[in-house]
């Protein structure tokens, strides 16, 4: 496919690069297959022990360098990076596509994330300040900044191959900070492609060799990653439970973890909605990436004087929806990511009918013509309840639950009683309504949107969650707080050194 070979992808890739540089590895081979029709695209050498080491070294070396650069020099580069990919979008949205199994338009859009995202750092990095405070003590000035920290990895995830680790080496960068990277083994071709742009541009501004490091492999690398202490950051996306796993070896050595995880998010639609928003809303929420985004929409909490409406035009709306090959624009739905996936769907399913779950759109794995993958299934819709043991869960697939209140405060207890917290919205025409959503008794999740869906954030804002979600935040706003270390500065410039306490010594 011409794409691939615009974006440097081979037959064989080396997975291990410092920069320009691409290292020998002894690591085992990872083939990558796309899920949209099951061949093979190429093969990735991953990251053994010896390439790992020696990436960390020449990174360790590049921070020492890039640190001294001006922040808004580092954000120039940055700004020439988002030329590339303007340059590169249409065959890394193609690859990302391919790869990862997404519609064609979101794969483009996941790479006008990267654009966008390069162009709020641009602005970040003549912004990183700090503040000035009035101290107690005549005669002295005090104040707060912030440094970079160093080494920063970036543990990422197949649903975003691309996109969410250019949220984190972004503002990285800018800040100073080197990044190490490590893509999910399921995309790690998309990995590569990124290296090979960002090499370009890396090379024609002279920069330290290490600043940007790439690192491919499975569980064990990120092992390698969490527990090294060189690592002041981890900024991991994923599972919760692979979460818990990075938060703890992080931890026990008393180190960061930027924490991005699981979402088990949920639409309440008011008797006060405007109903054509909220099933747009519900519908791509639900469907958008085969239902594999961490915001994608689980569940639909209903108001029992919409209720009935609204399932039959949810049902009506799926019946138009198209699923095939991604890359054919025509098409909504695109594939899960492998049979993997495919067997927790049919799981889910399964477990939802036998708690009592009444499915008024039925799933199921499409076979036949275009099909021969395997990883295409059909987006489905059941009528649950909140306590149901698998509505409480995040299955990484399109399956929605109607649920049901009668009331504004049940509506959103429902909301918050499961253990994820990333997004929500509500769909209400009512100020009250949506006022109380967003106060301090509504929404327990990081993110809270009003006549919106639960997917499709923008960069602008900090993106991330609470509870089993991780905490963590991304992207815009003050998220550049994370990649550095703040440091309070107090200067004596007068001809005294008054004590604390009034203590005094005769000297």
């Amino acid at each position: 496919m011409e794409f691939l070979e615009i974006l440097g992808i081979k037959d064989r890739n080396k997975g291990v690069s410092t920069g320009t540089q691409w290292l020998d590895s002894g690591g085992e081979a990872i083939d990558s297959f796309s899920p949209v029709d099951a061949k093979k695209i190429g093969t990735v050498t991953a990251t053994d022990k010896a390439s790992y080491e020696a990436v960390l070294k020449k990174a360790e070396e590049a921070f020492l360098q890039w640190r001294l650069m001006p922040a808004p020099k580092r954000g120039e580069i940055v700004r020439q990076v988002g030329e590339a990919l303007r340059e590169y979008k249409e065959p890394l949205g193609k690859l990302v596509s391919y790869e990862m199994g997404k519609s064609l338009q979101e794969g483009y859009g996941e790479v006008q994330e990267m654009i966008d995202i390069c162009d709020f750092a641009v602005g970040l990095s003549r912004q990183l300040h700090g503040l000035t405070m009035h101290s107690e003590r005549p005669g002295h000035r005090m104040y707060e900044q912030y440094h970079p920290l160093g080494i920063v990895s970036i543990i990422s995830a197949f649903n975003f191959p691309v996109a969410v680790w250019s949220w984190n080496s972004m503002l990285a960068w800018v800040c100073g900070d080197v990044c190490i990277w490590k893509p999910s083994e399921k995309a790690p071709l998309c990995g590569v492609a990124c290296q090979h742009i960002i090499a370009k541009v890396f090379a024609k501004n002279n920069v330290p060799e290490g600043v940007c490091c790439l690192v491919t492999g499975g569980r064990e690398l990120g092992e390698w990653m969490a527990a090294d202490k060189r690592i002041p950051l981890v900024s991991a996306t994923g599972s919760t439970r692979m979460g818990k796993a990075v938060g703890a070896m992080v931890g026990a050595r008393l180190g960061r973890a930027l924490l991005e995880l699981g979402g088990n998010n949920a639409i309440i639609i008011s008797n006060h909605a405007d109903l054509d928003i909220a099933i747009r809303g519900a519908l791509f929420g639900a469907v958008g990436t085969a239902g594999q985004r961490c915001t994608t929409t689980r569940r639909l909490i209903i108001h029992e004087d919409v209720y009935e409406t609204v399932k039959a035009k949810l049902v009506a709306a799926y019946a138009q929806l198209k699923i095939g090959n991604p890359l054919d624009e025509n098409n909504h739905v695109g594939p899960l990511i492998d049979k993997g996936a495919v067997d927790m769907y049919l799981d889910a399913i399964k477990q939802c009918k036998a708690e009592g779950g009444q499915f008024v759109v039925e799933g199921g794995v499409l076979s036949g013509e275009g099909y021969e993958s395997g990883c295409y299934v059909k987006p489905c819709i059941a009528e649950a309840k909140p306590g149901y043991a698998i509505v409480q869960h995040e299955t990484f697939a399109p399956i929605l639950y109607l649920l049901k209140y009668k009331t504004m405060d049940e509506a959103i207890a429902i909301q918050n009683e499961v253990p994820q917290g990333l997004s929500s919205s509500i769909m209400t025409l009512n100020m009250r309504e949506a006022e109380q959503f967003l106060s301090v008794a509504g929404s327990d999740c990081g993110i809270a949107n009003v006549n919106i869906g639960t997917s499709g954030a923008e960069i602008g804002g900090a993106f991330g969650g609470e509870k089993e979600t991780g905490g963590g935040r991304e992207s815009g706003s003050d998220a550049w707080k994370a990649y550095m270390r703040r440091q309070t500065n107090t200067i004596n410039y007068s001809h005294s050194l008054p004590l604390a306490q009034g203590i005094k010594f005769d000297i």
